[in-house]
């Protein structure tokens, strides 16, 4: 019987570090990892400590003994976080058996993209048009978008598949991008190179993720994994930056020729349609369940909504609109504003869902009763 308890003990000690390093590697703060851990390990009966970063998940017992180490070397798709938000569910009640769970686990690292490759491309192509209808509202506008957009969507699979176009990608989608679009205004004498006709094609690289979960991981004194999140987002933003302006100084461009200028040529309704048409475009492109489509128009328009609202009471950078300057330091400053304003909008909600949480998850603390 003890060897018994001891193999079912072991099994489950690897069952909760392999779902830690999954759900790192779907991008879960590190504060839910580790909260997501201890509460799966209580409900097996085991008695661990943990660390969780970014790109290493380790469980053990107090004594050292039983120690598990797994480094989340890949990454979960947007559509695989589903099957795995209810292995998390089902694992932190204790009702599924470890090596179940660890089946689970398998199949979910392996399940296949819902749709093909072709698909996801013009997914993110129709994304693009989406948000060029609400960044820039014109049809030159939206149909160098959706070009622009198959570009990048088309490069995005390739360089998940080689790493050295993968390290280097959003370097290269912005100077191919910067470079068609400046090339396309000059010989077609458009008017001013703006720079909104960049930010849909190229709205896939800008680090909103990595930067949220950073400020939410360094406001919980999770310093390590905040920092290097924060970093790594710095990093990306160089890329882009550095592609935009080398495309800028290849094609002849004046710093005094970029702006930003809004121009709406299609009417109000422009921005609200493009909210849903930017959905229908994450649908083809990340592949949810069907069923998830509602709830994501509704955090889209709910989203665009707070922005706008934000927008007017407060100004951009409150709002977390993206604000792009004629000169390199006001490009990295204003866009890193945005993305903190919107970093702690996410962590501002995420407190709320916790506190309502706290409020409801026991009979003597619900705060409405039947």
């Amino acid at each position: 019987m003890p060897s018994e308890q001891q193999d079912r003990d072991t099994i489950a000690s690897r069952f909760v570090a392999t779902l830690g390093a999954t759900m790192a590697a779907a991008n879960y703060p590190v504060t839910m990892v580790r909260e997501v851990m201890a509460q799966t390990s209580r409900a097996y009966g085991l008695d661990h400590q943990f660390l969780a970063l970014p790109n290493y998940v380790q469980v053990g017992s107090p004594t050292g003994e039983g120690l598990y180490i797994v480094n989340p070397d890949f990454t979960l798709r947007y559509d695989q976080s589903f099957p795995l938000a209810k292995l998390v569910a089902q694992a932190q009640q204790g009702t599924v058996d470890p090596a179940e769970g660890l089946a689970e686990l398998d199949r979910i690292h392996k399940q296949k993209q819902r749709f093909p490759v072709w698909v996801t491309v013009l997914g993110y192509a129709v994304q693009s048009a989406g948000l060029a209808l609400i960044l820039q509202p014109t049809v030159l506008s939206l149909i160098g978008a959706t070009v622009l957009g198959l570009l990048v969507g088309g490069l995005s699979v390739l360089g998940r598949r080689i790493d050295a176009v993968g390290y280097l990608l959003p370097t290269i989608c912005a100077f191919l991008v910067a470079f068609i679009v400046f090339n396309f205004n000059e010989h077609w004498h458009m008017g001013h190179d703006s720079l909104r006709a960049l930010a849909a094609p190229l709205a896939t690289f800008l680090p909103g993720a990595a930067i949220t979960l950073a400020v939410i991981e360094l406001s919980t004194h999770h310093v390590v994994s905040g920092a290097s999140r924060l970093v790594a987002g710095f990093m990306q933003i160089a890329q882009l930056a550095f592609g935009i302006l080398i495309a800028a100084q290849v094609a002849g461009v004046a710093d005094n020729a970029l702006d930003t200028a809004e121009i709406n040529r299609l009417g109000v309704w422009a921005p609200l349609v493009g909210v849903v048409v930017y959905g229908l475009g994450a649908m083809l492109n990340f592949g949810p369940p069907t069923s998830f489509l509602p709830w994501m128009l509704l955090m889209l328009l709910t989203a665009y909504g707070g922005q706008w609202v934000g927008n007017e009471l407060l100004g951009s950078y409150a709002s977390g609109f993206e604000l792009i300057g004629s000169h390199s330091s006001a490009i990295f400053t204003a866009t890193l504003i945005s993305m903190m304003s919107i970093a702690v909008g996410v962590q501002t909600g995420l407190l709320l869902w916790r506190a309502a949480i706290q409020l409801t998850d026991a009979p003597q603390r619900r705060a409405f009763h039947d």
